[in-house]
């Protein structure tokens, strides 16, 4: 394994170069780009008629979950993030690289999630079947667009992210309330009683519910530039939580109330386009697909900035091999480029469905890692609550006990890929670990 600690990253974690504002529209540009266009129709799938209702209690499990990384990120703001804090617990070893891992895939997975939905929604204004090579090549496309905004800096990205974030939260406020306006807040559509609602599945709906909110552990990752660390990276995590509870509640009601259950099913990745449809007729139609572009565009481009500087930092802990592959530049950029590539392959080869289900499932074993490693060591040091983290590891237990039922019974080829996934980074991790530490002695 090389040695990269000759190269020059200083202007990759550069101090206060993000303000408060720019982390909560980092962190509201990652949730809003993937949770409300991608996942509303799979939600209600899952959820039957009581969907909407999912998005509060899921909230509620994430800001249980919330908390672990709020206290870490006050206590110990790193451009590392989650890696750091998976450090700080269980140690340079395997237990955090592979943890730190399933964080990254999960937040790759969910750019192609993104990605996907970006073509999704826009082969909606031309007469082009959902189903089209079109909808994988525009998603490609929009990744080289992230790649290509986030080699020109923080600065960039940080506006570009704080334009779109406005943007897109009144263009979805706009057609929440227009949508509720035009349905006369009338929920007839989607009524139905407690005995057409599986538990089971409002349970498992959480999970991906929970995946709609995970983009703000993408701002611990700027922990060390955001301004004032120690007290604005845990209220950015809070403020853009808030944002987006809002947010998903509104648009899951308005699709609730313009579209019958059935019609949000077929239409399940993309459910709020079909949902302006009835409302607005073809006005509704732009409007909401030139929304849905800026959301997933701008959702994009936060994850990209945000996932691969945690590469990045696990590169430099030497807790993952790292190859140039003959790329002139440093590690940071080497890793945004392994992280659209990943994304890449994600988008044209799996479908919406597989691609959330599999980011769900990464990022709750990744979650039940942190808040036990907060709980078993460090809950003293940072003065955490041990009721709150082991509530928050029974709300995941159960919450992905649920999913993985359903999916057993649905698509046991989900569990398949994830299970090889998951055991692929544990094996892989251990016998590089094990030679890094050979070479080291």
């Amino acid at each position: 394994m090389k040695d990269h600690s000759q190269l020059d990253r200083s202007t990759k974690y550069k101090e206060n170069s993000m303000t408060l504002v720019g982390a909560v529209s980092m962190g509201t540009g990652v949730m809003i780009g993937a949770g409300i266009l991608a996942l509303t129709g799979q939600i209600a799938e899952l959820a039957g008629p009581f969907f909407p209702l999912v998005f509060l209690a899921a909230a509620v499990v994430t800001a249980f979950s919330a908390y672990s990384y709020i206290k870490m990120s006050n206590a110990y703001p790193s451009a590392g993030g989650i890696a750091m804090f998976l450090q700080k617990a269980y140690g340079k070893g395997t237990m955090t690289a592979v943890s730190a891992l399933l964080m990254y895939f999960s937040m790759v997975v969910s750019e192609s999630l993104v990605a996907r939905t970006f073509g999704t929604y826009t082969v909606q204004l031309f007469d082009v079947d959902p189903g089209s090579w079109i909808v994988p090549a525009l998603g490609t496309g929009v990744l080289l667009f992230a790649f290509l905004l986030n080699i020109s800096g923080n600065r960039m990205v940080g506006l570009f992210s704080l334009i779109m974030a406005f943007m897109k939260i009144g263009g979805i406020i706009l057609f929440s309330i227009g949508g509720l306006w035009v349905a006369r807040f009338s929920f007839e559509n989607t009524s139905g009683n407690v005995a057409d609602t599986s538990i089971i599945g409002f349970i498992a709906a959480m999970a991906l519910a929970i995946l709609a909110y995970k983009g703000f552990t993408t701002i611990t990752n700027s922990g060390s530039e955001i301004v004032n660390p120690h007290r604005n990276v845990g209220r950015a995590i809070i403020i853009s939580l808030v944002i987006c509870v809002v947010i998903y509640f509104l648009v899951a009601i308005t699709v609730a109330a313009s579209l019958t259950l059935p019609e949000i099913i077929i239409a399940k990745d993309y459910a709020l386009a079909e949902a302006a449809r009835p409302a607005f007729g073809n006005y509704g139609l732009w409007f909401t697909v030139g929304i849905a572009m800026i959301a997933t565009v701008s959702g994009v481009i936060a994850s990209v900035f945000a996932v691969s500087r945690m590469l990045a930092m696990l590169t430099e802990m030497k807790l993952v091999p790292h190859s140039h592959f003959g790329m002139p530049g440093d590690i940071q950029k080497h890793t945004l480029v392994y992280t659209v590539v990943i994304a890449i392959f994600m988008t044209i080869f799996f479908d919406l469905s597989r691609i959330a289900s599999l980011g769900a499932i990464f990022y709750i074993v990744m979650d039940i890692a942190v808040h036990w490693g907060v709980f078993k060591y460090l809950r003293k040091e940072i003065n955490a609550n041990a009721f709150i983290l082991i509530s928050a590891i029974l709300f995941d237990v159960v919450v992905l006990g649920a999913f993985l039922i359903v999916k057993a019974s649905t698509d046991m080829m989900v569990i398949y890929a994830a299970l090889i996934g998951i055991l692929f980074i544990f094996i892989g991790e251990s016998i590089f670990l094990k030679k890094f530490r050979n070479e080291e002695l």
